[in-house]
């Protein structure tokens, strides 16, 4: 497409993989059986997003049990009383903390983006969680015989492999989850802890070539659990000169939801680093409305007026289910907003004179 646009990760998933999770937790059914649910849920996704006209695709992260902790099922060494994420509506989320050393990626990105790639006829977009959110599964007291300095060695090292097995194996792009860098300028308005997630995620970052790094995104949101969000009334003029210090190529950032969008963009205009491209947000994976495509036109259109039509580009403001347990949004509301998104990007390609 003249402007690019791409989903942002997570789609809700359907009843029979959600059956098969919860009976496989309890022990009544086998590992075969969840895997042919995944590959099944896998299947339909990317089958149901390119029926929208997506030119990428992704899993839809239909074999992860949450956008975070994915790499983490099954470790060992995990204790339940970890950090906790609140949201406006008054639930929470809470991380495990780690209790002992090495840590070990229990499964790695390819193997997700080996399952889509299989069923998908256009190229498939990999979203990974970021260093800086695994990190906070550390203690503050520490491990005895585990230093943090060597957690961060090996998180590092595990990190880049998450984003370079799906890189090797073709992604068209590799997206870093980074929820957590507007939710902590919340927990710590003197911007340290951002300062110190930026400064983590930098040494993957680092490891990686120019040109692999032009394949390489980083999402940014306030989060979007249960129709709720965990730091929206964080304004994002703190956030984004330091996230735009990031050495990835792609930058996707949470807009449709905002309050005062012109403001965000003209930031983003005055921070965004040259040669990077931002992938705004469009629709609203919250709001239960689905756009038209005349409103996400209209929403590229204003953007354009600010931005370089060749450094723009679309998405959804977060994915539609971070969590797998998370089903409120419907799988149904959340194809036809991207396929919204898709139309409307098109649309607003046109009045822009673009080739499409």
């Amino acid at each position: 497409m003249a402007i690019p646009t791409e989903q942002i990760g997570s789609i809700p998933r359907p009843p029979e993989l959600l059956a098969a999770m919860a009976a496989h937790a309890a022990g009544e059914v086998g590992d075969a059986d969840l895997a042919a649910a995944r590959d099944a849920a896998v299947r339909d996704t990317v089958q149901r997003l390119e029926a929208t006209g997506s030119p990428v695709v992704s899993d839809g992260e239909q074999a992860k049990p949450s956008f975070a902790t994915y790499p983490i099922a099954g470790l060992p060494g995990l204790a339940p009383e970890g950090v906790v994420i609140p949201f406006a509506d008054g639930h929470q989320r809470q991380l495990p903390v780690l209790t002992e050393g090495p840590f070990r990626y229990q499964v790695h990105a390819d193997t997700f983006y080996r399952v889509a790639a299989e069923h998908a006829r256009v190229p498939v977009k990999q979203a990974v969680i970021a260093p800086s959110a695994l990190s906070l599964l550390y203690p503050p007291d520490g491990i005895p015989g585990y230093p943090r300095e060597a957690f961060v060695s090996d998180l590092v090292a595990e990190a880049e492999a998450d984003i370079r097995g799906p890189l090797d194996a073709g992604a068209h792009a590799v997206q870093l989850d980074f929820t957590e860098g507007r939710l902590s300028l919340k927990l710590d308005p003197s911007g340290g802890v951002l300062d110190d997630f930026i400064a983590l995620n930098n040494q993957v970052l680092e490891r990686f070539t120019d040109a692999e790094r032009a394949r390489i995104g980083v999402h940014t949101c306030p989060g979007g659990d249960q129709d709720s969000t965990h730091s929206l009334d964080v304004d994002y003029a703190g956030l984004l000169p330091r996230l735009f210090q990031l050495k990835a190529g792609n930058f996707y950032v949470q807009l449709a939801s905002e309050a005062d969008p012109e403001k965000v963009l003209a930031v983003i205009v005055d921070h965004l680093p040259a040669g990077a491209r931002v992938f705004i947000g469009v629709t609203d994976p919250i709001d239960p409305r689905v756009e038209t495509p005349e409103e996400v036109r209209d929403r590229v259109l204003a953007a354009a007026r600010h931005l370089p039509v060749d450094r723009l580009g679309t998405c959804d403001d977060c994915g539609f289910s971070p969590f797998a347990d998370d089903t409120s949004t419907s799988r149904e509301t959340a194809f036809a907003k991207i396929a919204a998104r898709v139309q409307g990007t098109a649309l607003a390609a046109r009045e822009l004179g673009l080739a499409s």
